[in-house]
């Protein structure tokens, strides 16, 4: 037994924990738990928790249906929602074969194989989400309206917002999560919570438990909280634009400073990468139907493969917020929505990456303009594709992706694409009010 394993026996004693709430992750980004009683986290740790991955979404087929979860001790932490007298911590579990081989859909286990590729090339990720999501009521009959009007860095005195942040940052900081920035966002009960950079890994279990803490929050104070990237006609979506930094060492390999932005050569590679597969890996980082609603619905959501400095149209940005200072060099990817799987979506991200680094991709010119503003003609003579419009089109793009296909595991890939398939028909079978205010308008 190694010394975190030890020290989680320990303070399960010390502290008094009834339960310990082992957490894991669908291919699509469901969290999932199960709780375990003191007497068994040893066993968990030395044979792991068997159950029925065939019962969760994409994980195994019926007749291979036997899987074991394997805490990891790294990741234990009180949940601080709970009574403190009853107390319940939780551990992230790797999903495991009987034989103890990596399950090949767990979502952890895809982001570990793609950070074992990115550390044999002699590069440490670090990541720093900006995550979006709406604070929303209930209407009698049935609808959802935000909790309050307010609009971007909006001060609201004795508003829900300034008490849901305080109270949720308040959270996250006991579970050990920094959080750098929080602000009330564009649009009405719109908000926005930035997390400290943290290695890959470590920030997707950050991202999860994230969710966990708002979600819990909001009901604690009267309201619901939603991820979901386009909830509002006519107002912003709610995107995870996400800061991705590679380091050689304590070398920031992004870092350059006579490059244009401060960026060296291989940074520029990156960039390069991403854009080339943004495409492909477009219904990884946008999973949902309702996800191209915010991509194409404006307020400064990326529709179109480029990237810039100061351009908030652009797909990827450079930003240069402290100037000569190597360590914060970094790029960011605006094409990821809240409710995206973080594990996948940075694991496919960092692949697209990391092939433009190993293949020496070129970056194209940098957009300047406001892409938006642009006739079709226009991009088209600076060679600027759109991202797909549509949940059909990312999945048709995703199912043509060698690089997609490599990063998931053939099963996970095919899982994937075979659900977002049964989705978009599915909304394709509907008849939306929208049609039928267009044969019946209200009087």
């Amino acid at each position: 037994m190694d010394k975190q394993q030890e020290y989680v026996l320990r303070a399960i004693e010390e502290r008094d924990i009834r339960f310990i709430r082992l957490w894991f992750t669908d291919v699509l980004g469901q969290l999932k738990s199960v709780a375990i009683a003191p007497a068994e986290v040893e066993g968990a740790f030395e044979e792991g928790i068997g159950f029925d991955g065939s019962a969760i979404e994409g994980l195994t087929r019926v007749y291979e249906s036997d899987m074991i979860l394997s805490p990891d001790p790294s990741t234990f932490q009180m949940l601080p929602w709970r009574d403190s007298s009853n107390g319940v911590a939780r551990m992230f579990c790797d999903v495991l074969t009987p034989d103890g081989e990596p399950a090949r859909t767990d979502p952890r286990a895809v982001l570990e194989r793609q950070i074992a590729r990115v550390a044999d090339a002699g590069f440490t990720c670090y990541v720093h989400p900006e995550i979006e999501f709406y604070l929303v009521n209930k209407t009698e009959d049935g609808r959802i309206v935000p909790t309050d009007t307010a609009g971007y860095f909006d001060h609201v005195p004795g508003g829900t917002a300034h008490e849901f942040r305080r109270r949720a940052i308040l959270m996250l900081e006991q579970m050990g999560i920094s959080v750098e920035f929080s602000h009330h966002e564009g649009g009405p009960g719109q908000n926005e919570i930035d997390l400290r950079f943290a290695d890959a890994l470590s920030m997707a279990d950050n991202v999860q438990t994230f969710r966990a803490v708002v979600e819990e929050v909001a009901l604690q104070e009267g309201c619901i909280a939603t991820f979901m990237p386009k909830p509002f006609v006519g107002k912003p979506g709610s995107g995870m634009h996400t800061h991705f930094s590679l380091f050689e060492g304590d070398r920031n390999a992004l870092f350059d400073p006579t490059g244009e932005y401060q960026l060296s050569q291989t940074g520029r590679s990156f960039i390069a990468g991403i854009l080339r597969h943004s495409r492909e890996i477009s219904a990884i980082t946008s999973q949902y139907v309702n996800s191209y609603k915010r991509l194409w619905g404006g307020d400064e959501a990326p529709s179109y493969v480029c990237w810039g400095h100061n351009n908030r149209s652009a797909l990827v940005r450079v930003p240069l917020h402290k100037p000569g200072k190597a360590q914060s060099a970094r790029v960011e990817y605006r094409g990821i929505d809240a409710s995206a799987n973080p594990y996948l979506a940075y694991a496919v991200i960092l692949a697209a990456g990391l092939k433009g680094i190993e293949e020496g991709y070129e970056l194209p010119p940098e957009a300047e303009d406001d892409v938006w503003a642009l006739t079709e003609q226009e991009r088209k003579a600076l060679d600027i594709a759109a991202l797909p419009s549509s949940l059909k089109r990312a999945v048709a793009a995703m199912d043509e992706s060698d690089l997609v296909a490599e990063t998931l595991g053939e099963d996970a890939f095919e899982f994937f694409v075979r659900n977002k398939r049964r989705e978009y028909e599915a909304y394709d079978a509907q008849v939306t009010d929208f049609e039928l205010d267009q044969f019946f308008p209200r009087s």
